[in-house]
């Protein structure tokens, strides 16, 4: 299994932005690295119209647009997955970074910027905050990162694999 981090906050505080600007720092370090981004909304990602769209509404119960680089699968669900049928779809990897649920039972690194007037999350296994200022507030026992200090961040989630791969060993023994 690969291991899981959340990076957790509310709708517009940066979560995408984030990863986004994570993941060629991680591959530089020769990790892979997959994303689990979560969505309230439908998703509709076949174009209305097209053969996989037409499959789909007509009742294939999934549907597997094949390109020469890249494919996407799309299946309809009778249930919202949980973590381990999400974790069980992806090809090997040695880190997921999980975006948008915020309440599942894995580390997180939360992002948080006071100017956008949300409170800090209630969620669990919160491991640092990362925010945009260092003032005006308590950050607690947590690591605060400075959200523009991305190969910092960078280095903290790779210390936190190696800590994390570290205690899957001891384990083991």
């Amino acid at each position: 299994m690969p291991k899981v981090l959340g990076v957790a906050g509310f709708s517009g505080c940066g979560k995408t932005t984030l990863i986004e600007a994570l993941l060629p720092g991680l591959a530089a370090r020769g990790l892979t690295v997959s994303v689990i981004k979560h969505s309230h909304h439908v998703l509709e990602i076949d174009v209305p119209g097209k053969d996989s769209d037409r499959h789909r509404r007509a009742g294939a119960s999934q549907v597997l647009l094949l390109g020469d680089a890249r494919y996407a699968l799309t299946a309809e669900l009778a249930a919202p997955l949980d973590l381990t049928a999400q974790l069980a779809l992806l090809s090997p990897c040695d880190l997921v970074l999980l975006e948008g649920q915020k309440w599942a039972d894995v580390d997180k690194v939360e992002v948080w910027r006071p100017a956008l007037g949300k409170p800090r999350l209630a969620a669990s296994r919160v491991i640092a905050l990362a925010s945009d200022t260092a003032s005006g507030f308590d950050a607690g026992d947590l690591p605060l990162l400075d959200l523009n200090d991305i190969p910092a961040i960078t280095e903290f989630i790779a210390a936190w694999l190696a800590r994390q791969r570290g205690h899957d060993k001891e384990t083991a023994a």
